[in-house]
């Protein structure tokens, strides 16, 4: 009998998990095909973007001390706050207390921080044709998350203005570094993007339930 009921219970609270109603912010993008559509098309260019990064870092950092996926970058934090790169925000799974609107608004204002940062150092790099293609998908990342904000949204949106930075380059090795970190934050953040991503898309959804 206490067997059966240790085994109940997952199932119980799985049922309920499943047939809980959606947020309506939530329930709007699920149910609206188009805004499925920017999901996917979202997914595939945050996807494009991180398998793009480590040629991105290899075209353009010429240290072989400056490694993308290294437990030495750690050490560079202080650098980074010397330079003027700034961290990303804090991007979530959306839940009761991180909802949609917040979700994708976070996904946007770290997207421009990354686009932000690499265009300040780009005209300092000998090779910048990888991140100049970098940059291309990170704007077009950006448009699909605006309009599902758009969606989400009841009021009108105001269109997020450009994030401007500011970043301290006095000389060769302080681009590199600058590169080297920006490609390292966003490598973090983009991972935390396709979580978030995932979890608003409906076709992922229904292949875990099926």
């Amino acid at each position: 009998m206490n067997i059966l009921i240790v085994f109940a219970i997952p199932c119980y609270m799985a049922t309920v998990a499943r047939s809980a109603p959606l947020a309506p912010e939530r329930r709007t993008l699920v149910e609206d095909p188009q805004s499925q559509e920017m999901i996917e098309r979202s997914r595939s260019l945050i996807q494009k973007i991180l398998l793009s990064i480590p040629d991105t870092h290899k075209s353009c950092i010429r240290s072989e001390a400056l490694q993308l996926n290294s437990s030495e970058n750690a050490k560079l934090v202080g650098m980074a706050s010397t330079i003027g790169i700034r961290p990303a925000p804090v991007l979530k799974v959306v839940s009761e207390s991180f909802t949609v609107e917040t979700c994708l608004k976070s996904m946007i204002e770290g997207l421009q921080l990354h686009r932000a940062l690499l265009s300040s150092v780009s005209p300092h790099l000998e090779n910048k044709d990888k991140v100049t293609e970098l940059l291309d998908d990170i704007r077009d990342l950006v448009i699909q998350i605006n309009k599902m904000l758009k969606i989400v949204q009841e009021e009108a949106v105001v269109q997020p203005t450009p994030t401007s930075v500011t970043l301290s380059l006095p000389g060769d090795y302080e681009v590199q570094v600058a590169a080297h970190l920006t490609l390292v934050q966003l490598q973090s953040f983009g991972q935390d993007v396709v979580r978030c991503l995932r979890s608003l898309d409906q076709s992922n959804e229904e292949e875990t339930e099926s």
